[in-house]
């Protein structure tokens, strides 16, 4: 799907480059028809189109986005940082009885299953991938009937993030951060440095590639251990908590800082932010970012809600006392 994405990307900049013309997603779907029966893109014939049209679909939301002002222009996906994916919509793929078969497949494939899904749940969209360490992976997007807003209460936590500790609540209560990359430093070294000893183009391609994926399932394991880390934080102050108020941090920014970017991006705060976000729309909770370091915590003890919007789609924010009703 990145081959087509990349094409798609490509024929469009050079439309508005050269002649100012927008190419829209109808124009990419007939360009794709005619490089189909190219001999040079014969072979995207042997898989389904609906993972094809789905990622000039993504590029159209792209440059939607890209136009509104709300992202940069579209890049080109790069065939080693890319994750590579394909995602299939309800008219490409069968599922039943717990077997998944994608379109132009005779057999279901082969799935050790990380949970069934939930009871009465029908899924609308599958999205298989593989990653840097070259396991692959199936999800399936479904609404699950399960998931409801959690009872209303009138708790309110600040959160504000750290390296010493991974986050210090307003109860007082302080979060270690667990250092996933430090537990595999030396291990992750190490395989760096016998990366680092393949050098490219000498003939020895075969031994590069195991060292890479070496190097790459040593990131894959201590992303796995962050994240279940965060999935059991969040889910906690989603549960306890009818609002959270967090730090507006610009993790970009502090990432320039070479001394604490190792560390920065070990305690993975945007992925926090975003599990914490998703998770409080879930359950009916609010999560409300406050544009100061170390003030979520000061301000949780008062009723603090969206003001007005500021550039870069964030609110200022407004606090009033709590009002309890007799």
């Amino acid at each position: 799907m990145r081959k087509v994405y990349n094409l798609a990307l490509a024929a469009r900049t050079e439309a508005w480059t050269l002649r100012q013309e927008r190419v829209n997603y109808n124009v990419t779907s007939a360009m794709l028809t005619a490089c189909k029966k190219t001999e040079e893109l014969a072979y995207l014939n042997d898989v389904s189109s609906v993972p094809l049209q789905q990622a000039l679909r993504h590029l159209q939301t792209a440059f939607t986005n890209f136009f509104a002002k709300r992202a940069g222009y579209p890049r080109f996906k790069s065939r080693k940082r890319s994750r590579k994916s394909a995602e299939y919509t309800t008219s490409a793929f069968r599922f039943r009885d717990g077997k998944l078969t994608l379109a132009k497949m005779a057999e279901p494939l082969d799935i050790v299953w990380s949970r069934p899904l939930p009871e009465g749940a029908t899924p609308s969209t599958v999205t298989v991938s593989q990653d840097a360490a070259g396991r692959w992976y199936v999800s399936l997007l479904c609404e699950d009937p399960a998931v409801k807003p959690l009872t209303a209460t009138d708790t309110a936590v600040g959160v504000d993030a750290g390296l010493d500790h991974l986050l210090t609540l307003s109860t007082g209560e302080k979060i270690t951060n667990p250092r996933h990359e430090r537990r595999d430093r030396a291990r992750l070294a190490k395989a760096q440095r016998a990366l680092s000893r393949k050098a490219k183009g000498d003939g020895d391609g075969a031994n590069r590639a195991r060292a890479r994926r070496k190097v790459a399932r040593i990131h894959a394991r201590i992303a796995d251990r962050r994240r279940d880390n965060l999935h059991k934080l969040t889910t906690r102050l989603v549960r306890e908590n009818q609002t959270i108020v967090i730090e507006d941090l610009t993790v970009r920014n502090l990432l320039k800082n070479g001394h604490l970017a190792r560390a920065i991006s070990d305690a993975a705060w945007s992925e926090f932010r975003s599990m914490l976000e998703y998770k409080a729309q879930w359950y009916g909770r609010e999560v409300i970012a406050v544009k100061a370091a170390g003030l979520a915590v000061s301000v949780c003890g008062a009723g603090v809600r969206p003001q007005r919007s500021i550039p870069g789609g964030q609110s200022a924010m407004k606090q009033e006392p709590l009002r309890r009703e007799p």
